[in-house]
């Protein structure tokens, strides 16, 4: 039996609705968490995990401060002792054509949009809750035609580093995760943007991994499900990588 270390705590994930989101609401709920299920509108996928897991859907649009905080503020969602920010957009496409407008909209989503988030929820997170990031492989590699998406993550690493000296006086741990390449539906622009099907993007990617192979959304959420753990405080700022051996730690 899965320990019961989150019995009695609330967290709240966003992007639950699809891939790495909807397997981190399921891993914080078996350890006992009741899971606010959050995307940009409620789906009858969004109410399905939500019943499945005993906890609630809630739908805005982390771009939108105001929707932000009226959602998931505490007023909204009861005190949050878990937030995990896994929300993303990408689009890929030659730095120099790039679209103006979708850089913005990849940058608001991914960085600007934590900070949204992250303001509603702060003020009511009690001492000891725990805050994981979810960046990417790219954000500290960077990768050619994803220059948008790349630097985003890569300000969320700075972010958490930040974030976790300011709250450290109140216990709050704050650390990232940076998955290499996942099996997640994202996955299909990277296939779209190399004009090939889907199948043959994830051998390109897995011939490139010394596992040789891609990561799977619940490895990830197996290490959302340890940094939420309440005895690990005195890990906070990191940036954990899971890559199948693809790049060693430099953050």
């Amino acid at each position: 039996m899965t320990e019961q270390y989150l019995s009695g705590k609330r967290a709240l994930v966003t992007g639950a609705g699809q891939g790495m989101g909807t397997c981190h609401a399921r891993a914080l709920a078996a350890r006992g968490a009741f899971v606010v299920c959050a995307d940009r509108t409620i789906t009858p996928s969004l109410n399905e995990l939500a019943a499945e897991i005993n906890g609630t859907a809630s739908g805005f649009d982390v771009c939108d401060a105001d929707a932000a905080r009226a959602a998931a503020s505490p007023e909204a969602t009861g005190p949050i002792d878990v937030l995990v920010l896994n929300h993303a957009y990408m689009s890929m496409g030659d730095f120099l054509d790039y679209d103006e407008d979708d850089w913005w909209r990849v940058v608001e989503t991914n960085l600007t949009g934590t900070r949204n988030v992250l303001h509603a929820v702060l003020p009511g997170m009690p001492e000891g809750s725990r805050i994981v990031v979810i960046s990417s492989e790219w954000g500290i590699t960077g990768w050619p035609e994803a220059t948008a998406y790349a630097a985003s993550k890569s300000g969320l690493v700075s972010l958490v580093k930040t974030l976790a000296r300011e709250l450290a006086p109140r216990r709050i741990a704050v650390n990232a995760l940076a998955p290499g390449v996942i099996s997640t539906p994202q996955l299909q622009v990277d296939a779209s943007a190399a004009g090939v099907p889907l199948e043959e993007m994830i051998d390109r990617y897995a011939s490139e991994i010394p596992a040789r192979r891609v990561g799977q959304p619940e490895e990830v959420a197996q290490a959302v499900a340890l940094l939420a753990d309440p005895t690990l405080g005195a890990m906070t700022g990191q940036t954990i990588q899971i890559n199948g051996a693809a790049l060693r730690c430099r953050v």
